[in-house]
């Protein structure tokens, strides 16, 4: 089955296909199929965001949609950037930029706790929609450390592996991060799906 990532982001497309190939679904981008989509993300959970970018992609494709919607939420913060963490801080910044600025905004402060959040969405012609949610803990690095993955992944410290996300490889990050983990419920929703169960 061929679904169309309601995104340009090419480190999600990369985590995305690795994942779900196994399952016989081949991810492509929206420019692949002639798409170029813009959605502002207007909902205030991960849920309506993921929801949103699917929904539109598939209208305008007519194609399966998968999108999603994730962040990193910061429990000293009140669970910021949550939702915002791709706008943490204004558009000029970049990833570098955002990660900086969440440091600095969490200077002094001893509870580090936070865990990155992944929705996924998929949006059916037919207007059926599979979600899925994964979660990882991990608490804040004082200092980013590693060189792989992007957004926060080097401030993102997982105790069990004493590494940040930047410095697992793709494989080991893909097994236990949240998107990893949100994909894995959403492989087994979609083979339900697939197979004429419930949803």
């Amino acid at each position: 089955m061929k679904v169309v990532l309601a995104s340009k982001n090419q480190h999600k497309l990369v985590e995305m296909r690795d994942i779900l190939a196994a399952q016989g679904v081949e991810v492509v981008l929206e420019s692949e199929v002639g798409a170029d989509v813009e959605v502002e993300e207007t909902g205030t959970t991960f849920e309506e965001n993921s929801l949103l970018k699917a929904r539109a992609v598939m209208e305008c494709t007519g194609l399966p949609s998968i999108a999603d919607d994730s962040g990193l939420v910061v429990d000293a913060l009140n669970g910021a950037p949550g939702v915002y963490s791709a706008r943490y801080g204004g558009e000029g910044l970049d990833d570098v930029g955002r990660y900086r600025l969440l440091l600095e905004n969490m200077r002094g402060q001893l509870d580090r706790t936070c865990r990155f959040v992944s929705v996924i969405t998929l949006c059916m012609p037919n207007g059926d929609v599979i979600t899925a949610r994964g979660e990882c803990r991990g608490t804040l690095a004082y200092a980013p450390q590693g060189e792989n993955g992007f957004g926060y992944d080097p401030v993102f410290f997982v105790p069990e592996k004493k590494k940040t996300f930047a410095q697992l490889t793709g494989e080991e990050k893909n097994a236990i991060s949240h998107r990893g983990n949100a994909l894995k419920e959403f492989q087994i929703k979609l083979e339900r799906y697939l197979n004429g169960s419930n949803k």
